[in-house]
């Protein structure tokens, strides 16, 4: 199992001073975070995806991927490839956030490409359902 997966961070979203609900209150990872389910591990990429959206002006998906995995740390042409083919969006499309079935293609493909394996449909559309309440 991948440590995405290990830590229920299907995203592999790095610590930091944010919080996140569902998040563990005490991590045995140094540097990523680890979640109480893999449903509120996907609600956390929403959320990052949504914050990408509102404050940093991210509006494709090309402009996601690139704050998300940047070249510094990521395969980044790679990376956006991947997600652009496997959810069917295209890099420069505008990404409307509040498209269920949309956020959860993109979602469901980054977890994928950080994890190596199709994410799981109904922990990714429970993650959505957490992401909205």
């Amino acid at each position: 199992m991948s440590r995405g997966l290990d830590n229920n961070n299907p995203g592999n979203i790095r610590r930091s001073r944010v919080r996140y609900k569902g998040e563990r209150a005490v991590s045995s990872d140094p540097e990523f975070r680890q979640f109480e389910s893999v449903e509120w591990g996907y609600r956390a990429i929403f959320m990052l995806l949504y914050t990408y959206y509102h404050r940093h002006g991210c509006r494709t998906l090309r402009q996601m991927i690139d704050r998300y995995a940047p070249p510094s740390e990521n395969p980044t042409s790679a990376y956006l490839r991947f997600v652009a083919e496997r959810s069917g969006v295209a890099p420069d499309y505008v990404i409307d956030i509040t498209n269920r079935a949309l956020m959860i293609e993109i979602v469901s493909a980054i977890s994928h490409f950080e994890n190596g394996v199709p994410a799981e449909r109904r922990a990714v559309e429970r993650g959505w359902e957490l992401y909205r309440e």
